[in-house]
């Protein structure tokens, strides 16, 4: 037997499971954020459709498959049809360097990596399949010959390039402190100290709100804000097409988090400080037991956005701008700055600390900083009594 058929084989088993995996959990996690919708505003929810709306999905997929495929007159059909798999095939792609699980042992010595593709640039390739989602937005707003679907995906390019320069800086924290690019062995320094959640925590703060803002999950969903754009760069996609692009929604939903358990989670790890843990490497049985830590974790993650989105109101678009390029962007340049230091001194274990220290800083210097003015000013209204005309 050729040595790297067993990973090969192993990879194919793991891109099918994971595939398959993230398929079903995007047409079921619709019907559980419908459930969270329902339980944040006192409702009861899909109750109909099989016992506790458990087939409500697969109602929605027919009901989907089969409506009329609407085209609007003055499109480009080429790119028009095209978006949709742009904004899909991205989110797809890019769980194949997760670990879902250590090292399988084969016997004779031999041991196969339980992920998709053991590459060297795991992280790289991840945050770059990831990036290319907003291609097929901003040529879904500008094909559909709709100025409301134009500004939705002007709005949404605008607000991933944005955000992709925190999340980066962020990530770069992460590597200086691994030292690697490799995600398995990232996992493999948090198994052996402390998750780096609670070695950067303002890191893994900064991480998560860029994962919102990328996935365009609420408050940062201004993109589709439908009080202004109708419905965004979607407005005129109909059937199919249109599930498509909330399919890739949901995937880079659970990819992200995928992605937050490996870089701050530890993995598959149990214990997030020093001492007993789970061992990289063993039997069908501790890789079954991994697998399924991974994926408890992911979930808790994907509940949580949930919950923020029915929790938080939705940002303006100014005030989204503003907190990525007045607020997380000198922020992570900081703790970036911060961390630099602290691995060139070998000071990697209080990390935490100067955490504290940067949020101290910037507590006392922000005050002497130049800036724009509160966006957040009361605009009258003319003719109210409350706000009456100047002058008199």
């Amino acid at each position: 037997m050729p040595p790297w058929l067993p990973q090969f084989i192993a990879s194919i088993i793991v891109i099918v499971v994971v595939l398959h995996t993230c398929l079903g959990a995007a047409a079921y996690l619709i019907l559980l954020e419908r459930k969270v919708c329902a339980w944040a505003q006192d409702r009861i929810g899909p109750s109909r459709v099989g016992p506790m709306g458990l087939l409500q999905p697969l109602a929605d997929g027919l009901k989907l498959f089969f409506k009329e495929e609407f085209m609007p007159r003055g499109v480009d059909r080429a790119l028009f049809m095209l978006a949709p798999a742009l904004t899909v095939i991205p989110a797809m792609i890019g769980f194949v360097v997760i670990p879902f699980g250590g090292f399988l042992d084969l016997g004779d010595g031999q041991q196969v990596a339980i992920m998709g593709a053991d590459i060297n640039i795991g992280v790289i390739y991840l945050v770059a399949a990831a990036s290319l989602g907003v291609y097929g937005i901003a040529l879904g707003g500008w094909a559909s010959n709709n100025k409301y679907s134009f500004l939705g995906g002007l709005r949404a390019s605008a607000q991933m390039i944005s955000y992709e320069i925190p999340m980066g800086l962020a990530l770069l924290c992460v590597v200086l402190t691994a030292g690697t690019l490799l995600p398995q062995q990232i996992v493999a320094q948090q198994l052996d100290a402390q998750w780096y959640l609670l070695q950067q925590p303002i890191v893994a703060i900064i991480f998560y709100i860029c994962l919102l803002a990328e996935a365009g999950r609420a408050p940062f969903d201004l993109a589709e804000a439908e009080q202004e754009l109708i419905g965004g760069w979607h407005t005129e996609y109909s059937s199919m097409k249109w599930a498509l692009f909330f399919m890739g929604e949901y995937i880079h939903v659970v990819i992200g988090s995928a992605f937050f358990v490996t870089l701050f989670l530890g993995g598959w790890s149990l214990n997030p400080v020093t001492g007993w843990d789970l061992p990289q490497s063993g039997g069908i049985w501790l890789i079954l037991l991994q697998f399924g830590i991974v994926l408890g974790k992911v979930f808790l993650l994907v509940f949580l956005t949930m919950m923020v989105r029915w929790t938080l109101p939705r940002f303006r678009f100014d005030q989204l701008m503003k907190l990525a390029w007045e607020g997380l962007i000198p922020l992570s340049l900081l703790l970036l700055l911060m961390t630099s230091l602290f691995v060139y001194l070998g000071w990697t274990p209080y990390l935490w600390a100067g955490s504290l220290v940067c949020l101290a800083l910037i507590w006392f210097f922000v005050p002497f900083m130049l800036g724009q003015a509160s966006s957040n000013q009361k605009i009258g209204l003319i003719g109210s009594r409350f706000s009456p005309p100047r002058g008199r």
